[in-house]
């Protein structure tokens, strides 16, 4: 017995409709600075893609420099990600003693320390 689809499970219309709707949403309700940090987020990801497909299709020859960049990468992600979630208007209600320039400052001196790691251990 075959069986029956609705029209609505295969038309790929309200999918796209949804996908238009938030990234109209997106442009119009993010401020300048917020896509800013969102497009570093993605850089940071596609670099950690390609450090790792790297690793497994060519070579893993020195273990110990693709260990340090992809935990830089890795780090620097959370590092980006917390300064991203601090400078937000809408989670002001969270961070009420974080201004914007101390967030700045947290993630500045989060990221030379760990930098200072990723160097020490490249040896």
């Amino acid at each position: 017995m075959a069986r029956k689809t609705s029209a609505a499970s295969t038309d790929p219309a309200p999918r796209n409709d949804a996908i238009s709707a938030l990234f109209r949403a997106y442009s119009s309700n993010t401020s300048d600075r917020l896509k800013f940090i969102d497009a570093f987020l993605v850089f940071l990801i596609l670099s950690g893609v390609i450090q790792f497909a790297y690793c497994v299709l060519v070579t893993n020859f020195p273990f110990n420099a693709f260990l340090a960049g992809f935990s830089s990468n890795v780090g620097q992600f959370v590092l980006t990600a917390s300064l991203r979630s601090q400078v937000n208007p809408e989670n002001k209600t969270e961070f009420k003693e974080v201004s914007p320039e101390r967030a700045f400052a947290d993630f500045v001196l989060g990221s030379i320390v760990l930098h200072f790691f990723v160097y020490n251990f490249l040896g």
